[in-house]
C-alpha cells in the first residue's frame, strides 16, 4: 500500500486542514475506543478470523473508498465511531470494497447500498445480542469453581462458530428464496413496493400490570414464550412475522383467509395456556408500503387501532378484510344468508356451503387519526357434523 500521509511511526492519518487538525468532513467521535482487554481481543480475533491491522482511514484508503462513504457504511451497519484507533481487519476492508464495487458496477445506487448495510446491520445486531444474552450466556456458566467465564467461552465459541455461520447462511438463503418468489409473482413494479396485504397485530392484555407484578426473569420467560408461540403459528400457517415488540407482534399475509386463520389460532392457543394473559388481535387489509422488512401505511395503523379496541380473546377486522373473506368464500355475508343457503341445499339434497369464519358487524366508532370505522368481529364457524 502506498503511504502518502504518515506519522513518524508510519501510520496513515486522515487529511488535515492547514491548522493540522482532521478535516471536519472526516471528523469522528473519539469516545468509542475499542477494548484493549487481552481476553476480549482473543475472542474478537477468533470470531473475526483476523488481527487488528488498520485504522478507519487506512481501511478506507486500502479499499479505495472515501472516508466519508466508509463512515456512512460503518454507521449504517451499526458500528460505533472509533476515531483513528487501529481496530479494523482485512475483512473490514473487503466489506467496504464489496459494497463500493456494487455501486461502481451499477448494481446498486449509493443510497441503496447504505440501506443494504443498515438492514443487514440491524438484523444481525439483534441476532448477535440474542445469541449472547440467551444462548451463550447460559452455556458458558463455569462448570467448576475457579474457572472464569472467558476460559469456558473461548473453546465453546471455537466449536460453535462454524456451525452457527453455516446455519445463518442456510436460513438467509431460504428466506431470500421465499422473498424473491413473492417479488417475481407481483403483478407489476409498483406492487413490489406498495402491495395489498393483510396486516395483523396481536397484543397481550394487561401487560403493563404484569410488569409490576412479575419478577424480571418470569417476565422475560413470558415474553419469550409469547413471541415463540406467535412466530411458530404465523410461520406454520403461511404468514410472515414482521416484528415483535415484547407484548405485541406484527405479522402479514398475502391473503385475508391466511391472516384470519392465524389470528384465531393465536387466540385459541393462548386461551389454553393458563400462564398467558388474554390476547386481542386486529387485522386490516389494503395497500402496504414495505421497507427494510417492515411495513408502513394506513393499513398498518388501522390494524393497530383495531387491536386497541378489540375485546379480550377476540379478533376485530376492518371492512376491507371482511369483504375479501366474503369474496373468497371464507365467510358468508351474514348468518341469515348462510341459513338460507343451508336450507336451499337441504331441499335439493346437496351439501350446504362450508365456511371457515363468521363475521359480525360492530358499532361504528371514531378511531384516532383514521376517522370513523366499522369493525367486524371475526369468529370461527363450527364445522358441520358428519
Amino acid at each position: 500500500m502506498t503511504v502518502d500521509d504518515t506519522t513518524p511511526g508510519g501510520d496513515e492519518q486522515p487529511p488535515s486542514d492547514t491548522s493540522g487538525h482532521p478535516s471536519p468532513h472526516h471528523a469522528v467521535d473519539h469516545t468509542a475506543e475499542p477494548t484493549d482487554d487481552p481476553l476480549a481481543i482473543r475472542l474478537e480475533q477468533l470470531i473475526l478470523g483476523a488481527e487488528r491491522r488498520y485504522t478507519p482511514f487506512q481501511a478506507a484508503r486500502t479499499a479505495g473508498v472515501s472516508m466519508d462513504l466508509a463512515s456512512r457504511f460503518w454507521r449504517a451497519m451499526g458500528f460505533a465511531d472509533i476515531g483513528q484507533a487501529r481496530a479494523l481487519t482485512e475483512a473490514d476492508v473487503l466489506a467496504l470494497r464489496r459494497l463500493a464495487g456494487l455501486v461502481e458496477a451499477g448494481l446498486l445506487s449509493e443510497p441503496m447500498s447504505i440501506q443494504v448495510a443498515r438492514s443487514t446491520g440491524q438484523t444481525t445486531a439483534r441476532l448477535a445480542e440474542w445469541q449472547i444474552d440467551s444462548f451463550l450466556a447460559g452455556l458458558t456458566e463455569p462448570p467448576e469453581p475457579g474457572m472464569t467465564r472467558t476460559e469456558v467461552t473461548y473453546p465453546l465459541v471455537e466449536l460453535l462458530l462454524p456451525e452457527l455461520e453455516e446455519f445463518l447462511v442456510y436460513v438467509w438463503r431460504r428466506q431470500l428464496a421465499a422473498a424473491t418468489g413473492r417479488v417475481v409473482q407481483a403483478a407489476d413494479d409498483e406492487e413490489m413496493v406498495d402491495r395489498r396485504l393483510a396486516v395483523g397485530f396481536a397484543d397481550l392484555v394487561g401487560f403493563t400490570r404484569l410488569t409490576r407484578r412479575l419478577e424480571e426473569e418470569e417476565l422475560g420467560e413470558l415474553v419469550e414464550a409469547f413471541e415463540t408461540t406467535c412466530a411458530d403459528l404465523v410461520a406454520a400457517h403461511g404468514g410472515r412475522l414482521i416484528k415483535t415488540l415484547g407484548d405485541e407482534v406484527l405479522y402479514a399475509a398475502d391473503d385475508a383467509g391466511t391472516a384470519a386463520e392465524i389470528a384465531l389460532r393465536l387466540i385459541e392457543t393462548m386461551t389454553h395456556d393458563e400462564s398467558m394473559p388474554a390476547l386481542r388481535v386486529g387485522i386490516a387489509f389494503g395497500t402496504v408500503t414495505t421497507r427494510m422488512g417492515d411495513v408502513f401505511g394506513n393499513t398498518v395503523n388501522l390494524a393497530s387501532r383495531l387491536t386497541s379496541i378489540a375485546p379480550k380473546d377476540g379478533v376485530l377486522v376492518d371492512g376491507a378484510l371482511a369483504e375479501e373473506l366474503i369474496r373468497t368464500g371464507d365467510t358468508p355475508a351474514s348468518e341469515a344468508e348462510a341459513a338460507e343457503q343451508a336450507a336451499t341445499a337441504e331441499k335439493a339434497g346437496d351439501e350446504p356451503p362450508s365456511y371457515r369464519f363468521g363475521i359480525q358487524p360492530m358499532w361504528q366508532r371514531p378511531v384516532r387519526g383514521l376517522g370513523v370505522v366499522e369493525p367486524w368481529l371475526l369468529t370461527r364457524r363450527p364445522r358441520p357434523e358428519a
